[in-house]
């Protein structure tokens, strides 16, 4: 039914597993490599034509130190915080407790509700973005850091509670039975006894929230124009010039701007990958 480990197929197997993982890896870094290697680039070589051969020279500090000094990705870093830290917190505290809800509650319409926060996730969101968009601008949201945060919880929350809740069915439901024997309210079970089982959880859904809004480029151009709310993955196109397209300064900054969810993976890699393996093995 399940896969077999690689350490157990036949030497053919494990030796074409170890020829091709490093060519399957190396194929899927080449944008990045490129990305690095633009960004390091001197302007001559791309007014050269020389895009993807060895740079001429080492430009990297003075591409760095433009984009830093005389570019607003500092404004933009910060906006794009202001946004995606609410929407993480938002989308998982209402997750948390959504999940609970229809995973230890039976009422009529349970099923139906959760059905609907799946089929949220099956909607392509290109077809959101007129009515969105008209929505934010009849709030008064549009073009605004709240107006994103908003719609990001929103968005985000159909796929969290989908997470949330086949996780917390997978809890021993004796210790929430024994805490109702033994009087404890409904909130502090929840508070007391599930929230504490449900760390793994919680942090791969903030490594994954995060990163997702983070990368975000679609609502960043359709909601905010201006930028005192403008992300930083919207804002990297300002770096070209207005007749001149700089990519060596637009690689530098996007290079800039992937260090917080790399760096948000490795600081929670450990329960990353145990809220993503918990249950996944039995015995």
């Amino acid at each position: 039914m399940f896969p077999k480990p690689i350490q157990q197929s036949a030497p053919w197997a494990r030796l074409t597993y170890k020829v091709l993982l490093p060519v399957a890896l190396v194929l899927w870094l080449l944008p990045l490599i490129g990305v690095a290697l633009t960004s390091v680039r001197p302007q001559g070589d791309l007014a050269a034509g020389n895009y993807f051969g060895i740079p001429s020279g080492f430009a990297g500090i003075e591409n760095y130190t433009a984009v830093l000094t005389n570019s607003p990705i500092a404004t933009y870093i910060l906006n794009s915080f202001k946004v995606t830290v609410p929407t993480v917190i938002g989308a998982i505290a209402l997750s948390c407790l959504t999940g609970f809800a229809l995973a230890v509650y039976r009422f009529r319409f349970n099923l139906g509700i959760f059905f609907l926060f799946v089929a949220g996730n099956f909607i392509p969101f290109q077809i959101l973005m007129v009515p969105v968009r008209d929505m934010t601008l009849r709030a008064g949201l549009y073009d605004t850091t709240l107006g994103l945060v908003l719609f990001h919880i929103a968005f985000q929350t159909g796929f969290c509670t989908l997470f949330m809740r086949n996780f917390i069915k997978g809890l021993p439901f004796a210790l929430i039975e024994s805490a109702r024997v033994e009087g404890v309210s409904e909130w502090k079970i929840f508070r007391h006894i599930v929230l504490p089982l449900m760390r793994p959880a919680i942090a791969a859904l903030a490594v994954l929230v995060f990163t997702f809004v983070w990368n975000d480029y679609f609502w960043a151009t359709v909601l905010v124009q201006g930028q005192h709310a403008m992300p930083v993955t919207a804002g990297l196109y300002s770096l070209n010039g207005q007749w001149v397209a700089a990519w060596h300064l637009v690689s530098a900054g996007s290079i800039i701007a992937a260090l917080p969810p790399v760096a948000m993976f490795f600081l929670m890699q450990k329960h990353f990958i145990a809220g993503l393996t918990l249950g996944a093995t039995k015995g």
